[in-house]
C-alpha cells in the first residue's frame, strides 16, 4: 500500500484500527507460547511419579528448552531481519507446536530412560522452535505502534505469560487430573498448529496490510512506526525483507553500556518467570502440600495479579511520556518500583499460613508485572537496521534465566529439602534488576550503529 494512494473518503472520516488487531493476534501466540512451555511445571508431579527422576533430573530437565532458546536467539534474529516476521514467526509456531504435541508420546518407547531422554531432546528442539517468538513481537510492534503507544502495547504482549498462567494452568491441571498428562501435550499441540495458520492469513506489515487505511497509516508512521519494517524492499509484498547484519553490529550491541545494563535486568526478572514457569507448582505441591488441582487453580492467583500489573505498567509508562516525561524517566519508574515490591517473595520463607504465602506471591507478581517493561525498552532502543538482531540478543540474555533458575534451584530443593533457599534466590535478583536501572543504565534512547 503506496502512501501516495488516493485515500477514501471513509478512510478519511475514521481511521482504522488494524494495530489492535495485530496486538490481539501476538497476545493470543504469546499466551500458547507460554503455556507451552509450563507445560512440564503441570504435568511434572505426574510424569515424575511414572518415570521415576528425582529433583535434579527435573531441574535438566526443566532447562532443555533454555539452553536451546539460548543458543538460537541469534539465528533467529538473523532470519527476522532478513526473511520477516511473518513467515519466520509462522515456521517457529509450526515447529513449538509440533514438538509439544511429539512430546505426548514419550511414554511409547518402553523404558523410563528412553522416555526421559525423548523428554530432554524435544524440550531442546522446542526451545529452538519458539526462538524467534519473543524478538518477533518486538519487531511487530515496532512496525505497527507509535512510540506513545509502545509501551502499553509491548507490556500487554508480555502479559500473554500471566494470563496463560491464569487460562491454561487450571485446564492443563484438570487435563491432568482427568485424562492423564499425555492429553496435555496433544490438546497444546493441535491448538498451535491451528493457530500458524491464523497468523500467516492474517499478518501483513502496515504498509502492505489491505485493512490499513491511510489515516491509520500516517499515523504510525508520524507517531514513530518503522511501517515498512524499516529494511530495503524487494518486490511487491516483501517489505520486511532486507540485507542481513553481520557481528560488527552484534559487537556494538554487546559494547553499549545502556543495553548491557538491560541486559542484565532482564536476566535478573526472569529468574522469577522462570520460577514460575517451572517450580512454582511444583513448589506448592511439596512444600504446601496441595494436591495438582489446588496448585493449578491457586497458581492462576498470582498470575492474574502478573497480568494486571503488567497491562497497568505498560499504561503508566505510556501516560508518563504524554505528560511531558522523557522516555528514560517513563521506563525506568514502572520497572525499579514494580520489582522493589517484587523482592518481597523472600517473605514466604518466614509465613506458615498458606493464603499468606499466595498473598505475598501474588504481590510479587504484580510488581513483577509492572517492571517487565524490557521489551518496551528493546523497541525504543534497537537500531532501525537490526531490530530483529537487538531484540534475539536481549532475549538470549535473558533467558539464560531458564537454564540457571531450574537447576539452581533443583540443587538447592535437593541439598537443603526446603524451597527457602530458593525463594531468597529469586527475591536477591529482583533487587539486581533495580541496581542494574538505576546504577549502569544511564539515557534511554535508540542506538545508532557507526
Amino acid at each position: 500500500m503506496s502512501m501516495s494512494r488516493a485515500a477514501h473518503p471513509a478512510d478519511v472520516m475514521k481511521r482504522t484500527k488494524v494495530r489492535y488487531v495485530i496486538l490481539l493476534l501476538i497476545f493470543a501466540i504469546t499466551t500458547f507460547n507460554y503455556a507451552d512451555r509450563a507445560t512440564l511445571s503441570v504435568t511434572g508431579a505426574a510424569m515424575r511419579a511414572e518415570f521415576g527422576f528425582d529433583a535434579i533430573r527435573m531441574g535438566y530437565i526443566f532447562s532443555a528448552f533454555s539452553w536451546a532458546y539460548v543458543l538460537s536467539q541469534v539465528p533467529a534474529g538473523w532470519l527476522l531481519d532478513r526473511f520477516g516476521a511473518r513467515r519466520v514467526y509462522a515456521a517457529s509456531i509450526f515447529l513449538w507446536s509440533l514438538f509439544t504435541l511429539l512430546q505426548s508420546a514419550i511414554g511409547l518407547l518402553g523404558s523410563a530412560a528412553a522416555a526421559v531422554t525423548a523428554l530432554f531432546v524435544l524440550r531442546f528442539m522446542m526451545g529452538a522452535a519458539e526462538a524467534p517468538a519473543f524478538p518477533a513481537n518486538a519487531k511487530v510492534i515496532a512496525s505497527w505502534f507509535p512510540t506513545k503507544e509502545r509501551g502499553t502495547a509491548s507490556a500487554i504482549f508480555n502479559s500473554a505469560q500471566y494470563f496463560a498462567a491464569v487460562v491454561f494452568t487450571p485446564l492443563m491441571a484438570w487435563l491432568t487430573h482427568a485424562f492423564g498428562w499425555h492429553h496435555v501435550y496433544i490438546v497444546m499441540g493441535v491448538a498451535g498448529l491451528m493457530l500458524a495458520i491464523i497468523w500467516l492469513s492474517v499478518m501483513k506489515n502496515p504498509a502492505d496490510h489491505p485493512r490499513v487505511n491511510r489515516d491509520e497509516l500516517e499515523y504510525i508512521e508520524q507517531g514513530g512506526g518503522l511501517v515498512r519494517g524499516h529494511q530495503r524492499e524487494r518486490g511487491s509484498g516483501s517489505a520486511d525483507q532486507g540485507s542481513p547484519v553481520g557481528w560488527p553490529v552484534v559487537k556494538q550491541l554487546l559494547t553499549n553500556r545502556m543495553l548491557l545494563g538491560v541486559y542484565l535486568a532482564q536476566y535478573c526478572i526472569n529468574v522469577l518467570t522462570y520460577f514460575f514457569l517451572t517450580w512454582f507448582p511444583i513448589y506448592l505441591v511439596q512444600a504446601r502440600h496441595m494436591t495438582i488441582l489446588q496448585a493449578g487453580l491457586v497458581a492462576s492467583l498470582p498470575a492474574i495479579c502478573g497480568f494486571t500489573g503488567g497491562v497497568l505498567g505498560g499504561v503508566l509508562s505510556d501516560s508518563l511520556i504524554r505528560r511531558g516525561h522523557s522516555l528514560t524517566v517513563a521506563r525506568k519508574a514502572p520497572i525499579v518500583g514494580g520489582m522493589l515490591l517484587s523482592s518481597c517473595i523472600i517473605g514466604c520463607n518466614y509465613v506458615n499460613t498458606d493464603w499468606i504465602v499466595v498473598a505475598l506471591m501474588s504481590l510479587a507478581f504484580f510488581g513483577k508485572g509492572i517492571g517487565a517493561l524490557g521489551w518496551a525498552v528493546v523497541a525504543d532502543t534497537s537500531p532501525k537496521e537490526a531490530i530483529g538482531l537487538s531484540g534475539s540478543i536481549f532475549n538470549m540474555f535473558g533467558n539464560v534465566a531458564g537454564i540457571v533458575t531450574p537447576i539452581v534451584i533443583g540443587y538447592l530443593v535437593a541439598t537443603t529439602g526446603s524451597f527457602n533457599g530458593a525463594l531468597a534466590f529469586v527475591g536477591v535478583n529482583a533487587l539486581i534488576t533495580v541496581f542494574s536501572y538505576l546504577v549502569i543504565v544511564k539515557k534511554i534512547e535508540r542506538v545508532q550503529l557507526r
